[in-house]
C-alpha cells in the first residue's frame, strides 16, 4: 500500500494536473459602478493579473455574460488580457454565455478560440445611441429652459431641446469613428475566421450559437467545464477567480451621512438605485434577458 502510494506521488509529481483559471465577467460594461454589478478595467485590473500569475498554469479561461456598455472599457480589458498572454505565451479560451453582444463581444475575442452555447446570442458589432427628449413634456409642464455655453457644440444633444441636424451628423460621425475601431479589432482578432459579408457582419446584427459558429464569430459550441476537460484532461483543475459581491450598502446605494437623522441621503440612494437598476435592466431587455 505504501508503495503503491509512492508510484502515485511520483507520477502526479511528475505529471500535475493542468491548471486554468477561470475570469467571469459579468454584467454591464461601465467605467463606474453607477449600474449594479458592472465591468471595467479598474475592478478587473488585479484579478485578471492574478490569473496570469498562477502557478502551473496551462490557459486562462473569460467566461463572459455582458448585453454591452462601454466601448473603452471593453477594449481596455480585451488589451489587458492580451497583453499577458501574449507576454506569458498562455491561451485564452472564451465561453459566451446567455449572451455576448456589443462590448460583450469585444471581450470574448480576447480568447484565442471562443465556444458558445446552442442558445447564446453573439454579435451585436454596431455603436447605438439611445435617450429621451422632454421639449413637449417641459412645454406641458410650463418650464421654460434657460441654457448658456461657452463653445457652440458644448450643448450637443441636450435632452430639454429640439434636435439640430447639425448635432445628429455629429453623432453618427462620433459613432462612425468608434464602429471603425470595433471593426477593426474584429478582424484582427477574427481574420481569416470570419466567414461572411463585412456588411452583414458589422451591421449590429446577432447571431445564436450554430449560426454564429457558421459566420465565424465563434469556434465552437461548448461549455466551460466539458470544454476543459476535454482539451486538459479529467483532472483538470479549474480555478475560479470570482468577484467579491458588494456589500448590502452598496446594492442599495445607500449614502453616509453626518447627521443621523437625515432622510434626504436615504431616500436619494434608493432613488439612485432605482434608477441604476432601470437602466441596467434595458441593457439586458434588449435581448429578451
Amino acid at each position: 500500500m505504501k508503495h503503491f502510494f509512492h508510484l502515485f506521488l511520483d507520477k502526479f509529481r511528475s505529471n500535475p494536473p493542468a491548471v486554468v483559471a477561470v475570469i467571469k465577467l459579468n454584467g454591464v460594461i461601465a467605467a463606474n459602478g453607477r449600474m449594479g454589478q458592472t465591468i471595467n478595467l479598474e475592478s478587473y485590473e488585479k484579478l485578471i493579473d492574478t490569473a496570469f500569475s498562477m502557478s502551473g498554469l496551462k490557459a486562462v479561461a473569460i467566461s463572459v455574460n455582458s448585453p454591452g456598455g462601454s466601448p473603452v472599457q471593453s477594449g481596455l480589458i480585451l488589451n489587458r488580457i492580451r497583453s499577458l498572454a501574449d507576454k506569458k505565451d498562455i491561451p485564452v479560451l472564451a465561453f459566451a454565455e446567455d449572451v455576448a453582444a456589443s462590448g460583450g463581444y469585444m471581450l470574448a475575442i480576447a480568447g484565442d478560440e471562443i465556444f458558445a452555447h446552442e442558445a447564446s446570442i453573439i454579435g451585436s458589432i454596431g455603436v447605438i445611441y439611445a435617450g429621451f427628449g422632454y421639449t413637449e413634456a417641459m412645454k406641458k409642464l410650463g418650464v421654460e429652459r434657460r441654457l448658456h455655453t461657452a463653445g457652440e457644440s458644448k450643448s450637443m444633444l441636450d435632452p430639454f431641446s429640439a434636435e439640430k441636424s447639425e448635432d445628429i451628423e455629429r453623432l453618427k460621425e462620433l459613432q462612425t469613428e468608434i464602429h471603425d475601431y470595433f471593426k477593426f479589432v474584429v478582424k484582427d482578432r477574427r481574420g481569416k475566421r470570419l466567414n461572411g459579408t463585412q456588411t452583414k457582419l458589422f451591421s449590429g446584427d446577432v447571431w445564436v450559437g450554430k449560426e454564429a459558429k457558421k459566420v465565424g464569430l465563434i469556434d465552437g459550441i461548448g461549455d466551460l467545464k466539458s470544454t476543459l476537460k476535454e482539451r486538459f484532461g479529467e483532472n483538470v483543475r479549474i480555478r475560479d477567480l470570482s468577484q467579491k459581491k458588494p456589500r448590502l450598502s452598496s446594492l442599495l446605494g445607500i449614502l453616509k451621512s453626518t447627521d443621523a437623522s437625515a432622510d434626504a441621503p436615504i431616500v436619494k440612494g434608493w432613488a439612485d438605485e432605482l434608477l441604476n437598476t432601470i437602466e441596467t435592466r434595458a441593457f439586458w431587455s434588449r435581448w429578451g434577458l
